[in-house]
């Protein structure tokens, strides 16, 4: 390894070492000492990491450690998406985490290693490395989700999740298994150089159906979605906010390279696949979100049908289908993160508020927390001058261009669907408090600067994706065209960026 290579993996480097860092400092303290400025110098250090994603602008696309790792606009579009979850993370746990709440420093680090391997996913050309990236980041999100150990919902949702998680990662493996015995390799572009001619080529469309299970589990896609309410139910919200949108991102920007860059001579299989895939998810998602009175089994139900939103770009083939569901990850990311930040805040550490009831009349207790939830829910359902509008706009166009205009009809009602529940939380939010004979609500915690910060974040990428979502496109258009799809393995129909609309 050279001093260049190390370049090409600075975000993750710094990540690293930032972990070690919390350990070190951790296991040095002596018992009983606050571990809450730990949490600050994993923010920091995730900020550095932000940092040095943007500074990776400066270099000339390409690979390093013998073609395993690849820094290009794509990579940094996804790896900023990333430490910039991670870091809202953290500000939120910051003033939520209870001071003698244990293995605090563990907790932080956690946090860090986790989006290390979420960021080495997405910059990923080789297979073996993919597979130990998403080791990295799921045994991560593994522990975190039982954090709340004195709950039986924790150690229940860590169970459920390591068990399936265990199983999903066993079919992708399988998959890399397979397509290594049809081309004899593991690189991405040497594969899609020799799958089309490759004599097993049974063995390749084997080797494509169990991976996309194994991606498609992680993000919670309809019929892989089973492990999804229970863990995000019983982890702590400030880790279902991570859990919800990182692992997701760094997932559906494998899935990105997977299809379009490794294997898009099997678009024919693929694009009906992820068709039926979305409409499943979309469906299955919002129906089941509708009989929900728990708030986070809620959002959990939503989370897939938002993952099916993010599939129907898929339908649109070429740039224009990378560009807008690079798109949507970061407004999804924005508006979703928000909204577990607000559920972090009313319900505490404890989440005594955790039915859709018990945040009746939160607009008149705490103004600020009831608007930004209204917002938040306004922008999930996809209103105008929010970001789930535009992500929603550019993932149908991409759908309706790439020809799957019944998938992007589905997508419409499906969202009008979604709105049933969403405004029925928001209504809820905004009724007036319950009279003094009603039971007690529980005091709402202090808001910190994190929290604040970590709020004022959220809400203004989703204000700004919704009214000035120009950059962001500008930046997913150049993500979309930094994938290298091989000529002539696409069909005709791709659309140039040129002809996407732009507000």
């Amino acid at each position: 390894m050279n001093a260049h290579d190390s370049l090409r993996i600075l975000p993750e480097i710094v990540l690293t070492l930032t972990g070690i860092l919390v350990m070190l400092i951790d296991a040095s303290l002596p018992a009983g000492t606050a571990r809450r400025p730990l949490g600050w110098v994993a923010g920091f250090g995730t900020i550095a990491a932000l940092w040095a994603s943007l500074w990776q602008l400066n270099l000339p696309t390409g690979t390093s450690f013998f073609g395993a790792v690849e820094t290009s606009p794509f990579t940094v579009f996804f790896h900023v998406l990333i430490c910039g979850i991670v870091l809202v993370a953290l500000l939120l746990s910051l003033d939520t985490l209870p001071e003698d709440s244990h293995h605090q420093g563990e907790y932080y680090a956690l946090m860090v290693f986790g989006g290390v391997g979420m960021c080495l996913l997405t910059s990923a050309v080789e297979l073996l490395l993919v597979f130990i990236a998403l080791e990295i980041s799921s045994i991560s999100t593994y522990i975190l989700a039982g954090y709340r150990k004195q709950t039986g919902q924790g150690p229940e949702a860590a169970i459920k999740y390591f068990l399936l998680g265990s199983f999903a990662t066993a079919f992708l493996l399988y998959g890399i298994a397979m397509v290594f015995g049809a081309t004899g390799t593991t690189k991405i572009s040497e594969i899609a150089r020799l799958a089309p001619g490759a004599q097993n080529h049974s063995f390749v469309v084997m080797a494509l159906i169990l991976m996309m299970i194994g991606m498609l589990f992680k993000v919670s896609a309809a019929p892989f979605h089973v492990w999804t309410p229970d863990v995000y139910e019983g982890a702590p919200s400030p880790v279902v906010a991570l859990l919800s949108t990182a692992p997701k991102v760094g997932v559906f920007a494998l899935l990105l390279r997977i299809t379009y860059e490794m294997l898009p001579s099997l678009h024919h299989i693929w694009q009906p696949l992820l068709w039926v895939i979305a409409v499943a998810s979309m469906t299955i998602g919002n129906l089941a979100a509708l009989r929900q009175q728990n708030v986070k089994r809620m959002l959990a139900y939503s989370s897939i049908a938002h993952a099916g939103y993010l599939l129907a770009a898929f339908a649109g083939l070429g740039s224009t289908g990378i560009a807008a569901a690079a798109f949507y990850t970061a407004a999804y990311a924005a508006m979703n993160v928000g909204v577990f930040a607000v559920v972090t805040l009313a319900g505490g550490y404890e989440e005594e508020l955790s039915m859709v009831r018990d945040y009746r009349g939160l607009i008149y207790r705490s103004p600020m927390l009831g608007i930004l939830l209204i917002f938040f829910l306004v922008s999930l359902v996809g209103i105008p001058f929010t970001s789930g509008f535009f992500g929603k706009f550019y993932a149908f166009t991409a759908a309706v261009q790439g020809g799957a205009v019944i998938l992007a009809l589905i997508g419409l009602l499906n969202s009008g669907v979604s709105a049933a529940y969403y405004l029925r939380l928001a209504f809820t939010a905004a009724q007036r408090p319950y009279d003094s004979d009603q039971p007690a609500r529980v005091a709402l915690p202090q808001v910190g600067a994190a929290v604040i910060a970590a709020l004022a974040f959220t809400a203004g990428s989703t204000l700004w994706l919704g009214i000035a979502p120009g950059r962001m496109l500008k930046a997913a258009d150049v993500a979309a065209h930094t994938l290298q799809i091989p000529s002539g393995d696409m069909s005709p129909s791709d659309i140039t960026p040129s002809q996407q609309p732009h507000p």
